[in-house]
């Protein structure tokens, strides 16, 4: 039996004209509310040590210092799929374990976003791939943002609750991080570049996003420079020609980036009466542990209250904010009524600011 959207929202459901699915109706002015969240983790690890190994063995002609991606990030180990999985299958898992947990089955989803920086396929949305493993029947589309895919997947689904479009949503994320290292460099400029390539972490995730007849997703905001696009780049081999493979970032250009971004994040958060250290928990994006006290300390958040995930996990992409609200519920950190700041922060540049009340 379906589980009743929190809240115990109620309504009719009728027919989109031409789509010949349900649309819900009577639900125009609702709220959307997180129900439930997902993760799954592969069980391969590769430690700091084997990182700085597979550089030197395939760079031999750079010198490695021992210790440097533990000095420079706060990476003991990251998440490695097995060789062969797809984005698609880390994200298929999540749902499954989703739906398991939230007690939905696959027919009584309405709408399925995919999101993430990993991708199986260009064409068609690689949200089809997950709904035919999972077994959805339901409309799907992909979002795409870098790092914040899945918090703008969080603000689409939202509105199209609130618009009284969908009931129930699902959000999946599937990311490959460890396919965009770049290990064959040939100058100290190029491990420069390189160097964060190396921490990138594989992982599922997902989330349920429904209905309810209380508030859930309260407020957000998201800021863009654009201008910043240049810092951190993955380019499309078929259609860009003679750009190098791989993930590169420049760390100096990618920080400047964000420059003003945060000044006008915790200025909207003042706007909205919130002060962060009163919240029940703080989300962050990590994609490194000296980036996230850094963060916290030009933002004013007690870093203890953000759930620390880089060190053992390797930055997650998109899956970040995901599997920090999965460990704060499996620590008892987050229950029902908990209020929470969702911080994301994207390559772009891109900032987004969410308050949910769990």
């Amino acid at each position: 039996m379906a589980a009743a959207p929190a809240g115990g929202l109620s309504g009719a459901r009728e027919r989109d004209a031409g789509s010949g699915r349900p649309r819900w109706a009577g639900g125009r002015g609702a709220y959307s509310r997180i129900t439930q969240v997902a993760v799954h983790l592969p069980a391969g690890r590769q430690s700091a040590q084997a990182v700085e190994e597979t550089l030197r063995e395939h760079s031999p002609s750079l010198r490695v210092p021992a210790g440097l991606v533990r000095r420079l990030f706060g990476l003991e180990e990251r998440l490695v799929a097995p060789e062969g999985e797809l984005p698609s299958d880390l994200a298929a898992r999540a749902v499954d374990l989703l739906l398991d947990r939230a007690g939905v089955e696959p027919g009584q989803i309405d709408l399925l976003l995919f999101a993430a920086v990993s991708a199986d396929v260009q064409e068609p949305a690689n949200g089809h791939v997950v709904a035919a493993k999972t077994g959805l029947t339901c409309p799907v589309f992909d979002i795409s943002n870098a790092c914040n895919s899945v918090l703008n997947a969080l603000e689409v689904a939202d509105a199209f609750i609130r618009g009284g479009r969908y009931r129930r949503i699902v959000i999946a994320c599937g990311e490959l991080g460890t396919r965009f290292s770049r290990w064959s460099l040939s100058s100290q400029d190029d491990l420069r570049t390189a160097i964060a390539s190396v921490t990138g972490g594989d992982m599922g995730a997902a989330l349920l996003v429904e209905a309810s007849t209380e508030p859930g997703i309260t407020a957000s905001v998201f800021l863009a420079n654009s201008q910043g696009w240049p810092a951190a780049t993955l380019f499309n081999p078929h259609q860009v020609q003679n750009k190098p493979l791989g993930l590169h970032i420049d760390p100096a250009r990618l920080l400047a980036s964000f420059h003003d971004l945060d000044i006008q994040a915790g200025q909207w958060l003042k706007e909205q009466g919130v002060n962060p250290n009163e919240l029940g928990l703080v989300c962050v994006h990590q994609p490194s542990v000296p980036f996230v006290r850094t963060f916290c300390e030009r933002m004013g958040i007690d870093v203890n209250t953000v759930v620390p995930t880089f060190a053992h996990t390797g930055n997650v992409s998109a899956a970040t904010l995901p599997l920090q609200l999965a460990r704060a519920l499996d620590e008892g950190r987050l229950r029902r009524g908990t209020r929470v700041a969702l911080f994301g922060l994207a390559s772009g540049a891109s900032v987004g600011v969410m308050l949910i009340d769990w």
